[in-house]
């Protein structure tokens, strides 16, 4: 696909908000010919925006793809939005304050629909009407002002003890409402709710501790969100034309592509015809504003950016005391009802299969990517920080697993500002729905890197519940748990002071060299078993510290001999077994012995102090065809202690 390509920083890639607003750029930017990239900066698996905290995203992601950047709220602090104006980025915020004169802001007019939702509220005869939402936000105190503005509009004063503040934008936060009132003995006889799922969560509340609603208390929310239709009482709630915030984003973009083209080629902008006065229906341009950020950290481009509103509408049902109409039912509505049915049990066999194959497998390599084909991915890419750098320095990634595509040789590593790589945007199809999304790999644990895939957008859930987010952390879990293994399997199967292996591995090896000698004519190997002679009087004398330390010189002295091939072992004590993994004569391990009693009769320093240990050394030699290894290491064992037993003699 030709075109530009536009980024969207959101905390979620999905859901019945941030989804949803995603989705409307996208329709427009595909009417116009361009696509959307969508990059999550929440961790991957977190239960909210809200709970999360404000992102620490502050990464240039495929920014050498973007003719533009989109930054919906909550997404990211300041810096990464004035890095991105530096950088040369047209930039638009949505839903948020400027947090600089250089971005332009398409805002949802929270106001306008609170307004009209209180003014209905008073028509239906109420005067004491509450406010509950979670000020933190910038809409919400905007959704606020708006109920205040309603208010006062008909001569009714705000009370300070009608105002509730939810400390979330979900269902607890309408609960804690519910129960603040009911302590209160219900001060208010209606409510505004700054979102639908707080309005949901104290529907529920309130029904199940007996009250009768709306007759006891009228509700209204806000979004509009899917749900709230089925609602019984059904939900009275302000909608925001999302397709109307995403064409308002689209146009923003294009305009601001179109006055950098203007500035990079040095020639004055051209002039365009005076827009008309837009309609009460549509988006409207306020506040124009013109600025430069601070020189501190570099030039920015001049800019005009501006506000843009979207008006918001007032969708009335019965929690706000209306008669009910009853459910919409035609053929198409219960046909697109089961088809959503469909298409949530599709999406929690898929969440099940993910689980299954990410992490109940313990050999599966998540990295290969292999288990997107579980999922509606059209095609997707893994990059992972490299090893030995600090993920928060890391500039660059490596590409570790692909899906449906071929970016080059494996392992190729690509600057952040490249991922994901070109071949991946060209899979996406926007006519048909598709779009780009990018998660980060990351856990409590570790940051691993990003995910990218092409797959459709889900804007029916709610935020977090996408299957992106989903993907991402399972990803994220499988990569620490695969870690995890080989840590356990590395503890389990080597001595913990000096890092060789331990009998177990040992037992291992040696049945492998056994199996090999039965199925290979003329292959011998031999099994040294050492045993220091005064390590006892040292570990005694100064000390357990000095006698690990002598212990692990030993062990570094013995890898240091041998071949690859060979295994150097520890039993435990003061007790080493080497074994020399074919012998190219009967008699080649004598110079392998020699060698193991100089470099371990060498003095040690330990602590200033040089110390000298002797070593026994009693050696068994495989013979032809079957041979058993543990018959072999008892015979080695009974050498050394004879070898030991003549060295006391002497």
């Amino acid at each position: 696909m030709s075109g530009r390509t536009f980024g969207i920083l959101s905390p979620f890639v999905g859901g019945d908000y941030y989804g949803a607003i995603i989705e409307g750029i996208t329709a427009a930017a595909v009417a116009g010919g361009d696509r959307v990239l969508a990059i999550q900066t929440l961790n991957p698996g977190a239960h909210s925006a809200d709970r999360s905290g404000l992102p620490d995203f502050d990464r240039p992601v495929a920014w050498d793809h973007l003719s533009g950047l989109v930054v919906l709220p909550g997404a990211v602090a300041a810096g990464p939005v004035a890095g991105a104006l530096r950088a040369g980025l047209p930039t638009i915020l949505v839903a948020q304050e400027a947090a600089t004169a250089d971005a332009s802001v398409v805002l949802a007019d929270n106001r306008s629909g609170v307004r009209a939702a209180v003014r209905h509220l008073v028509e239906h005869g109420h005067e004491r009407i509450a406010f509950g939402g979670f000020l933190a936000h910038f809409d919400l105190r905007e959704r606020h002002e708006g109920y205040r503005e309603g208010l006062l509009a008909h001569g009714l004063t705000p009370q300070p003890e009608l105002l509730f503040d939810t400390g979330d934008n979900h269902e607890s936060g309408g609960e804690a409402v519910a129960d603040a009132l009911i302590r209160a003995g219900m001060p208010a006889s209606a409510i505004v709710l700054g979102t639908d799922r707080n309005a949901i969560g104290l529907i529920g509340r309130m029904t199940a501790a007996g009250y009768d609603l709306p007759a006891e208390l009228a509700v209204v929310g806000f979004d509009d969100i899917p749900d709230a239709a089925y609602l019984r009482p059904a939900l009275s709630s302000v909608r925001q034309p999302l397709d109307d915030v995403g064409a308002a984003v689209y146009k923003l973009l294009q305009e601001s592509g179109r006055q950098q083209s203007g500035r990079q080629e040095s020639r004055p902008q051209e002039s365009r015809p005076q827009e008309s006065r837009p309609q009460e229906a549509g988006p409207q341009e306020c506040r124009p504003q013109q600025g430069r950020l601070p020189q501190d950290d570099g030039p920015l481009l001049e800019s005009a950016a501006r506000i843009v509103q979207v008006p918001t509408v007032f969708q009335r049902r019965n929690s706000c005391g209306c008669p009910s109409t009853g459910l919409p039912v035609s053929e198409p509505h219960t046909r697109s009802l089961f088809s959503q049915v469909q298409y949530l049990q599709s999406t929690l066999n898929i969440q099940y299969e993910l689980g299954l194959s990410l992490l109940g497998t313990r050999e599966h390599d998540a990295r290969t990517l292999d288990w997107l084909g579980l999922t509606p991915a059209v095609a997707g890419c893994l990059g992972l920080w490299p090893a030995g750098v600090e993920p928060a320095a890391a500039d660059r990634l490596e590409l570790v697993g692909e899906f449906r595509i071929a970016v080059g040789a494996p392992d190729a590593v690509v600057p952040v500002s490249r991922f994901p790589p070109a071949e991946l945007l060209d899979r996406a199809d926007g006519a048909a729905g598709d779009i780009v999304f990018v998660v980060p790999v990351r856990t409590r644990v570790r940051d691993w890197g990003l995910l990218a895939a092409v797959g459709r957008i889900q804007a029916t859930t709610p935020p977090g519940r996408e299957m992106m987010n989903h993907s991402g952390a399972l990803l994220a879990t499988a990569l620490d748990y695969r870690v995890l293994q080989e840590r356990l399997r590395t503890a389990a199967l080597h001595d913990h002071l000096t890092g060789l292996p331990n009998r177990l591995l040992l037992e291992d090896r040696l049945n492998r060299a056994g199996a090999r000698a039965a199925r290979e004519a003329g292959y011998r190997f031999a099994v040294l078993l050492l045993d220091l002679d005064g390590f006892k009087a040292i570990n005694d004398g100064l000390g357990h510290a000095a006698g690990d330390a002598l212990l692990v010189e030993v062990a570094r002295r013995l890898t240091g001999l041998v071949r690859r091939t060979d295994t150097v072992a520890r039993l435990g004590g003061d007790e080493f077994v080497v074994l020399i993994d074919g012998l190219p004569e009967p008699d080649a391990y004598r110079r392998v012995c020699d060698a193991v009693q100089a470099a371990v009769t060498a003095p040690v320093d330990v602590d200033g102090q040089l110390v000298q240990v002797g070593v026994s050394i009693g050696v068994a030699v495989s013979g032809d065809g079957a041979v058993d290894p543990d018959h072999l290491l008892r015979e080695a064992d009974a050498a050394m202690y004879r070898v030991k037993s003549a060295t006391h003699r002497r």
